[in-house]
């Protein structure tokens, strides 16, 4: 067993749960990258666009950060020299299942983070259904991918 990584998924997780919540606290918003990154590009919201930017920021920066302090991103690459490996499936997969996600978001009210983490911390019927949805759907596609189509390991 990789004790490294489940202490990094731990630490991870505690950071996400603290963030939620001094969010909550603080602001009295959830935590869902979908709504914190569009409400940011498309509305335009009047003060409050700087918690918004810093907390996008963050997101972006701190891989960066980790890096340059010498630490690695975890299982992701084949290539002792590379960050960040190859898509799986290709760059155009990639994008294709980036934008399904955007759609997905938009179709659920929220994402994942807003509504497994936060809403599920809440008690929300919503989100509960949404992340039942969420994982009924990987499972879903893994069994198609790996079984019917064949495309994974």
């Amino acid at each position: 067993m990789d004790w490294t990584s489940n202490l990094q998924g731990l630490f991870g997780g505690i950071l996400i749960g603290i963030s939620a919540t001094w969010l909550m606290a603080t602001l009295g918003r959830v935590t869902g990258i979908s709504g914190i990154a569009g409400t940011l590009v498309t509305a335009r919201p009047k003060g409050d666009s700087a918690w918004r930017a810093a907390f996008l920021a963050g997101l972006v920066t701190s891989p960066i950060l980790l890096v340059l302090a010498g630490g690695d991103l975890g299982n992701v690459v084949n290539e002792p020299n590379e960050i960040i490996g190859d898509p799986a499936g290709g760059v155009l997969s990639m994008l294709i299942a980036g934008l399904l996600v955007g759609v997905g978001t938009g179709l659920g009210s929220g994402c994942t983070s807003g509504h497994g983490v936060c809403g599920l911390a809440r008690l929300s019927p919503r989100s509960m259904a949404a992340t039942g949805t969420f994982l009924l759907s990987a499972v879903v596609t893994v069994y198609v991918a790996r079984h019917i189509v064949g495309g994974g390991a």
